[in-house]
């Protein structure tokens, strides 16, 4: 848990607006895996077994996630390169764009528990989705404390 408050401190100090948007989402990926295979290490604490069974749905998972989130960093940008001169229908776009996104991790989500279930069995699967929950849920907190609230033209 020490490792988690690490991430959160790590992102809370960066500002997305505060700096090229490609420089932070580098940063972002860069910190975020190598520090989260360090916290999955350490909370899950694997039997040997078990590791060898892990990793590899964890990666396929990893993987799908990274590809999942391509699709978050272009509307992250799209909202950077629109974010002066924001209209309704491009707001609704971003916006309905966002909600694709969560919908999408949800259902990744889903769909990788039951392969870490059918791998590790539920109770093992279910505390290894929770400690994912929570990562992502420093992420988001990072990344949306530093973007700003959409705003009409010229307020």
């Amino acid at each position: 848990m020490k490792k988690l408050l690490l991430i959160v401190a790590l992102f809370s100090a960066t500002s997305i607006f505060a700096q090229n948007v490609d420089d932070f989402i580098q940063l972002l990926k860069s910190d975020v895996q190598s520090n989260k295979i360090a916290i999955i290490t350490e909370v899950m604490n694997f039997t040997d077994e078990q590791s060898e069974k892990f990793w590899p749905v964890y990666n396929e998972f990893s993987n799908e996630l990274s590809k999942l989130g391509d699709k978050r960093i272009t509307n992250i940008k799209d909202f950077a390169a629109n974010y002066d001169s924001l209209t309704d229908e491009k707001a609704n776009q971003l916006i309905s764009n966002s909600f694709d996104y969560q919908e999408d991790r949800l259902d990744l989500n889903e769909d990788y528990f039951n392969k870490f279930s059918e791998a590790l069995g539920p109770i093992v699967a279910a505390k290894y989705m929770q400690l994912e929950r929570q990562i992502q849920l420093i992420i988001d907190l990072s990344i949306n404390s530093n973007l700003p609230l959409a705003k009409k033209p010229g307020e």
